[in-house]
């Protein structure tokens, strides 16, 4: 259906519309081997798994992810496989492998894409940036992307709950005249709360954007910034992070999720109104340009040759661990272990 978002009328498609009974008769006859067991793989196969769909999982034998993969309850020799069986049974392959893995293991999937095949993927990376990666997929296979807009967990979290992330769909290649309906199908087997409608190009730069961005390097940067101004003002670590950080997860956010901005601005004190009518456009104006450098360099295949360049690196995980150590231990996220604990439902 089409659904105006503000003045523009986009393609989307809902539960009601296409129903998970519909999506379960257009993969009946369909093996879904979910290649990888790392970031999107649990939650995706597990939610195709639940929602009664045939599905296997490809992963390296022996690996902390195949140990993952049997305590959620894959079994080995029957919907577990080592990589290259998986990928021969799978009439619809999702590639769920990083980034770099999918280039390191392109040229073993890619001999199993025979004829009719789907190709599935949760990013638009490979296919986008293939002059770099070299993944080009066979012309007679379908090329699909499902990407849900949050991790892997929250797409199980919210799955066991009931609920469904959004999710973005896409078409690259329709190779059997199958490829639209492969591809909704998969959207609302893995649990999708309404799908719309992108392509591979859109979906990869929105996403190095949003990472980056609002999403994670730009809001840490943020917290980091009041929390330093607070501590050094003479505030105490515990009211710092409270005042940076709890609030805005704990209480701010989800009233910004239920209704909107306007609504949670309308639930504050009229000073906290005051001040955030005041300051919000002076932040935008002075982040403005830097989201500007973000998107030149995501447009123009920076982020996407340093993504390359550096988690292809033998001792990428280490080096990972080390920056991810600098904030895990940082005053502020010290703080914030102690406050998670404090927190009623703790008690």
């Amino acid at each position: 259906m089409k659904l105006k978002f503000g003045t523009v009328e986009e393609n989307v498609v809902t539960r009601d519309e296409f129903p998970l009974e519909k999506a379960r008769e257009v993969l009946k006859d369909e093996v879904i081997a979910v290649i990888g067991y790392g970031v999107q793989g649990p939650g995706q196969a597990l939610n195709l798994k639940d929602n009664g769909f045939n599905v296997i999982v490809g992963q390296r034998k022996g690996s902390k992810t195949w140990d993952k993969a049997i305590s959620d309850g894959w079994v080995p020799g029957e919907t577990l496989f080592e990589i290259e069986e998986a990928c021969e049974k799978g009439t619809i392959i999702q590639f769920l492998l990083s980034d770099a893995g999918q280039i390191t293991l392109w040229p073993t999937v890619k001999k199993h894409l025979t004829p009719g095949k789907a190709l599935y993927f949760s990013h638009g990376f490979g296919v986008t940036y293939k002059e770099k990666t070299g993944i080009i997929p066979p012309a007679d296979i379908d090329v699909i992307l499902v990407a849900p807009k949050g991790s892997g967990t929250s797409l199980r979290r919210m799955f066991v709950e009931g609920r469904g992330l959004n999710s973005s769909y896409a078409i690259f290649q329709d190779g059997t005249g199958k490829a639209k309906d492969r591809v909704i199908a998969l959207g609302i087997g893995v649990g999708s709360g309404y799908l719309f409608e992108t392509d591979f190009y859109r979906e990869v730069t929105s996403d190095l954007t949003g990472e980056r961005g609002t999403l994670m390097g730009a809001i840490q940067g943020i917290f980091a910034a009041q929390y330093e101004v607070l501590r050094a003002n003479g505030h105490t670590p515990s009211e710092a992070f409270n005042e940076t950080v709890e609030e805005l997860t704990q209480s701010l956010m989800p009233l910004v999720a239920e209704n909107g901005m306007d609504w949670m601005y309308a639930n504050c004190s009229t000073t906290a109104q005051r001040g955030a009518l005041d300051w919000w456009k002076p932040f935008r104006d002075a982040t403005k340009p830097v989201f500007e450098a973000l998107y030149d360099s995501v447009k123009t295949g920076k982020e996407a040759q340093k993504s390359i360049d550096s988690n292809s690196k033998a001792d990428y995980r280490e080096k990972l661990e080390q920056e991810l150590k600098e904030l895990r231990e940082s005053e502020m996220w010290q703080a914030g272990a102690v406050v998670r604990q404090l927190r009623p439902e703790n008690n």
